[in-house]
This record gives C-alpha cells, structure tokens and sequence, in this order.
C-alpha cells in the first residue's frame, strides 16, 4: 500500500500530526495528496544532489499539476480546486535556479511521514502486547513528587491557619470595640475585662508568630525544591534536550517538569496572598513588638526572589523554566540547529508555570545574536517573518504554555562586515556559531518579571553544500560542550574520547534507522582511527582529524565517509540494515579471517572504505581443488547503482561464469550460515533475473583482475 494511503487510515491522533506536518507553505498537502503516487516513485535524494535530475523532476512536476487541474477542468470540480493547483505551481516556480531544493523539501516531508506511521505501527504493538507501559520513574522524581505533596498540604493548612488567625483578630478587635464603647467606670470590672483583652493579644500574637514562622518552613521547602528542579532537573533536561538534537534516544517531555514548576509557583503564590492577608489584618489590629511589623519584608523579599530573576544573579528562581521546547530547525535540514539563509525555519519555546489566566496573555519576541562575539568577520543576522507571538495552550499537543514559531528566515546584514573585533581568529562559516534569543513579560498578581531563554547555538549556512560541514560542527558541539553559550568553541576545540564519539556515532544510525552500531562495528571504526590498540576507552580524536583531514590515502574526510555510509544506508539499506544482514563495519583482513572458517558459498556485506560518497560491497568464501579458500569480492555499489537495482535483488540475481562459461550464482548463505532466501526472500519481487540484466565484475581479493558477466 503506498504511503499516503497508509497515513490516511491512521487514528485520528496521527492524523493530527499529519495535519500539523503539512500546516506550513514549504509543501502543500493538495500536491501531496493529487500527486501521491508518482511523488512516492521518485528518487528525491538524487535529485538533491544532482542538479539535472532535479530539474527534471521538476519539470515533470509542473506537468503534473497541469495534468491534474485540466482533470479538474473536465471533471467539472470546483472552482476553487482548480485555483489552488494554478496557485501552487506559481508557487514552485521560485525553484527553477535550484530545483533541489525542492527534492529536499520534498524528501523531509517524506521521512517525516515514514516516522509518523512508524510511531503509529510501535503504538498498536504495544497495544497488542495489552502491557500497560509506564514511565521509568526515579528515586529523585519520587522524592519530589512526596516533597510536592507535602508542599502542597502545607499551603493548604497555612490557608486554614489565616482563616483562623483572621477569626481570633475579630473576636479580639469586636471586644476591644465593646470595651471602648461601654466606658465601664468600676476598677475591678475594668481590670477584669483588660485581662481578658490582654489574654486575647497574647494569643493573636502568638498565633502570628506561629503563622510566620509556618510560612518559612513552608518557604523553605519551596526553595529546596526549587533547587532541585532548577540546578538538576531542568539542567539534566537541557543536557538530554542537547542529546537528542544529535540522535541520542533521551526524552525531552517537559510535561513533568511543567507540573512540578507550576506548583511551585503556585505555592509562592499563595504565601504572597497570606502575606498580603497579614498586612490587611496589621492594618486593623497592630501593637507593640506586632511580629508581623517585623517578619513580613523579609519574607516577602524572600518570596519575590523565588519568583524573579535577576540578571546579574545566579540565583534560582521560578521562571527559570522558560525554555526552548523545540530547537530550531528546517525541513529540507539534515538535523536540528544547522540553518540556512531565507529558507524557513521553526523553533518552539514553553513557559513552563501553566497558568490558565496567562493563556494569550504573554508576547514572546525573537532577536538575533545579542551577545554576538567580537570577532574579526564574525555575521550578523536579521530575523524574518512572524517574530511576536502570544504563548498559548493550543499549539501544544499536551496543553502546554508555548510559541511556535513556524515561518522565520535569516538574512544576513551586509553593513559593517562583521567589524574588526578584539578576537583574530579565524573560524569557517561552519565553526561560527550563533544564538536565538527569546523575550517575554510576565504580569499577574500585581509582579511584573521579564524573561529570557535562547536556543542552543546554531550553524547558519547560504548553501546546501555546507549542510555536511555544518552537521559536523552541530555534532562535535554538542557531544562536548556543557556551556551552552559558548560561542567560540571552536576556536579553542577539545578532543572527544572514543567512547563519547562511538557512541555519538551510534546514535547517527539509531535516529536515521532505528538500529545502531554493534561494539564489533564500533571496534572497526576505532582501529581506522587510531589504528589496532589493546582498547581504545583511552583514545582521543581531534577535531581536526574528525571532519578536516583527509583520511590516508584519500581525498575525502572521515565524517564525509562515515556520513555518506549513513547517507546510503538511510536511502537504499534501511530494511537490510534494520534486520541485521549487513554486517558494514568490517575491515578487508577481518572479513577474511571471518569467511575462511566457513562453508562454500557463506557471504557478509560490509561497507566501502575507498569511497567517499558510501559504497557497499559483499564477499564470499570458494574452495579450490585443494581446499583452500579463497575470498572474492565485487567492486563496491554506490548509491546511483542502489537507486537503480534494489541491494537485494542485485545479491539474488548475482551470477559468474564458472567452467565452460556457465552461469552460477557463488552466494549461497549470509553470514554466518543463514540461506540466501531466508535472509532476503521476504524482499524479492516476483520478476526474475532477467529484469535486472547489467554488467558485474567480480574480482579476486587485490581487486586488480576478474571476470565480467
């Protein structure tokens, strides 16, 4: 069943992510939908790399529509139909200088939706599993919540303790009244009755001094905990959040962290209303040594400072929790954070005291760059588009208190140059780093707070060729760096230890496929770095040597071989990769010392080291005469052969002449012993060989001499 056919009969809460997918300009959803079929059977990552490929698709594209509103036109449709497909191909003109942008705009919006029936297909497994799935919860997570609850029966008794407290000044302030009233002459009744006035004080003031003193044990539990969610919590979300960005599979859900930062908001909010209780009640009956009197400034002083920010402190406080939910990001991007100039980017950022009084009620404004480095050609940047918008709960698929910003560009201000700067360094449009910063006012209950909050730093790029550079950078920083608002990481870049880059490898082909590398995959990928080591936990790589040197005897990087891999497997492998047929990270002499203790015909698939773009290749194991074995291998298939013959049908219908040129197909079982059609069977078509007829060379171990078929 075709893709858009499958998202269509997802339940309604998928479907309202398709929606929201398709709820921008970049793609319309009519093109989408008239268009499905001949979208699906188009190669749009070629076509973003190959600038003839693209143009022709988008030729044939604008056919298409002109197709599809002349059926409109015959088939009477209505009216509107009609305009709206002349419209939208008005729209795509503006790609006709660089019509991949458009396969990568289009390619996004494909992925995007494979992920979504992926998470739809999870769901209903689970469901089927009928295991009702629950959150990991913490030992620290349980502890504040018990805090919380505790917290929260605190208010509520200090809310008991005014009312009380209010009643006792009345029976005190009415019979005072009484006795200034009655003007009683008689010594001993008057006596009497001072002494029962002064009975009644004692207990007033002694019921403030209790009350007051509820309210900073009330204060201090806030601010413990407040401590906590600030300094670890959130700080533990911001490190997961940077994770993430780069492929880790941490949870960035703030809807625990909401709860928590509201409650404590309104718990600091409830103390402000008793001591502004208090104060109304000083006001009718005060004395002598009143506590109130004394007590009360620094307590509010004390509340305040829990609740506003400032500046030039590091002091915690409740709107800390203004954060950048999602960071920025753009279709076409190969991840979050890398950016280019006047192609359309989103960002989404969350206030998280859910309060439903401020419900429209705060205006989040964007700026560019406000703390921007001096530094010697360092660009300045203008934000484009819708930068003020209201924090609401009905952008939020959880209710949350959030601003998505859905239509921003970047230009780049062209005065000035950058300036001369107090910095002579000198960094690659890629090494540049840049920040988007987010304001709000906060104003309730009579406080007025200003807020801030920034994104993590981005890589902003004029060129889609830049985009590989710039996901290297996004990568490194993020992997490494703590701080972040360190803008000039890399004029001063620190060396990552094998385990931090393997795994952060790992999660490039965990995020992209759902599978990543085994340690055996990784422990190959280490011996081409440093070469063969007893372990390698010990073993730094420089940045340098991760995405600017060359590799020995090639012209291309590291990252540019390990990305193209990525890259390949991503748009041709996916399947094979996910069931665990190819073993890709396996160097040439492992490869035979694998296949020369296994039986004829036993064959692995392993990746190209001599290619830059990605190439894969598969060996197998023959015996001569004798008993040797011998290993051969085929010259390694790039992503132009994938995109032309699928990987597993160019593996079924793999043949070479033996004696008496007859044709004989040398692969017989996957590694370790698995047979061919077990392994690859539930991936062949019903066409035979003959479908794929194409010239193979098949080689010996040097790759210097073979046969063609």
């Amino acid at each position: 069943m075709a893709q858009w056919e499958k998202l269509r009969q997802l339940e309604s809460v998928y479907l309202t992510q398709v929606d929201e997918l398709y709820d921008g300009d970049a793609f319309p959803m009519d093109v989408r939908h008239y268009l499905a079929h001949w979208i699906e059977g188009q190669d749009w990552d070629r076509a973003a790399r190959d600038h003839d490929v693209a143009m022709l698709l988008f030729q044939v594209l604008l056919e298409n529509l002109d197709i599809q509103h002349s059926r409109f036109v015959q088939g009477g449709e209505s009216f509107l139909l009609q305009h709206n497909i002349r419209r939208f191909k008005q729209s795509f003109q503006r790609y006709q200088e660089e019509p991949y942008n458009l396969a990568n705009i289009i390619q996004w919006f494909l992925v995007k939706e494979k992920e979504i029936l992926q998470n739809a297909e999870l769901a209903e497994q689970v469901q089927l599993l009928q295991v009702q799935q629950s959150p990991m919860e913490t030992d620290s997570q349980r502890n504040i919540e018990r805090k919380m609850t505790d917290l929260k029966n605190k208010v509520q008794c200090m809310e008991h303790t005014v009312k009380c407290l209010e009643e006792q000044q009345d029976e005190f302030d009415f019979k005072y009244q009484t006795h200034n009233m009655e003007g009683t002459t008689n010594e001993a009744e008057k006596t009497e009755q001072m002494k029962v006035l002064q009975a009644l004080l004692n207990r007033l003031d002694a019921s403030r001094k209790s009350m007051l003193s509820g309210m900073g044990v009330l204060l201090d539990g806030v601010e413990e905990l407040l401590c906590v969610l600030v300094r670890e919590e959130l700080v533990q979300w911001q490190r997961r959040q940077q994770k993430a960005c780069i492929g880790a599979p941490d949870s960035t859900c703030l809807d625990q962290l909401e709860k928590w930062f509201t409650t404590e908001a309104e718990c600091l909010f409830q103390v402000r209303k008793f001591l502004k209780k208090l104060e109304e009640l000083m006001g009718k009956v005060t004395y002598d040594q009143d506590p109130v009197k004394k007590q009360k400034p620094a307590l509010q002083k004390r509340v305040d400072s829990l609740l506003t920010i400032n500046p030039h402190s590091k002091v915690f406080c409740v709107f800390s929790a203004f954060v950048v939910e999602t960071q920025p990001s753009m279709p076409q991007g190969k991840g979050p954070l890398v950016l280019r100039t006047n192609l359309q980017f989103s960002v989404k950022t969350r206030f998280l005291v859910k309060f439903p009084e401020l419900n429209h009620a705060m205006k989040v404004n964007v700026s560019m760059d406000r703390e921007a480095p001096l530094v010697k050609g360092y660009r300045r940047f203008n934000v484009l588009g819708t930068s003020s918008k209201a924090l609401n709960m009905a952008e939020s698929m959880s209710g949350g208190m959030v601003a998505d910003f859905r239509h921003l560009t970047l230009k780049e201000q062209k005065s000035g140059g950058g300036g001369k700067g107090i910095h002579d360094l000198s960094l690659s449009v890629t090494e540049e780093l840049h920040i988007i910063n987010f304001n709000t006012e906060f104003l309730l209950h009579d406080m007025s707070v200003s807020l801030e909050t920034s994104s993590l730093p981005v890589v902003i790029i004029s060129n889609s060729s830049q985009q590989q550079s710039a996901w290297a950078s996004i990568l490194w920083f993020n992997m490494l760096c703590l701080e972040p608002k360190n803008l000039l990481f890399f004029a001063n870049c620190p060396a990552a230890t094998w385990p931090q880059l393997g795994e952060m490898l790992s999660w490039q082909f965990l995020s992209s496929t759902t599978r990543g590398l085994e340690s055996n995959q990784l422990d190959m990928i280490a011996h081409k770095l440093f070469g063969k080591q007893q372990s390698y936990d010990a073993c730094n790589i420089s940045w340098t040597k991760f995405s600017k040197e060359n590799v020995p005897n090639t012209n291309f990087t590291f990252w540019v071989w390990f990305d193209g891999i990525l890259f390949m497997v991503k748009s041709h492998l996916e399947n094979l990769w996910k069931d665990g047929s190819i073993m890709g990270f396996v160097s040439k002499g492992k490869e035979k010392t694998l296949l020369k203790k296994k039986q004829r015909g036993t064959f692995l698939l392993r990746f190209s080291e001599s290619i830059r773009d990605g190439g894969i290749t598969f060996s197998w194991v023959d015996y001569s005469p004798t008993g040797e074995p011998d290993v051969r291998s085929v010259q390694p298939f790039t992503k132009v052969d994938l995109g032309q013959i699928p990987f597993h049908e160019i593996i079924r219908n793999f043949q070479i002449l033996e004696e008496e040129n007859v044709p004989e197909n040398p692969l017989l079982f996957l590694y370790p012993d698995t047979p061919k059609v077990e392994a690859f069977g539930k991936y062949y078509t019903e066409k035979s060989g003959g479908d794929y007829t194409r010239r193979i060379l098949w080689c010996n171990e040097s790759l210097d001499s073979g046969y063609i078929l």
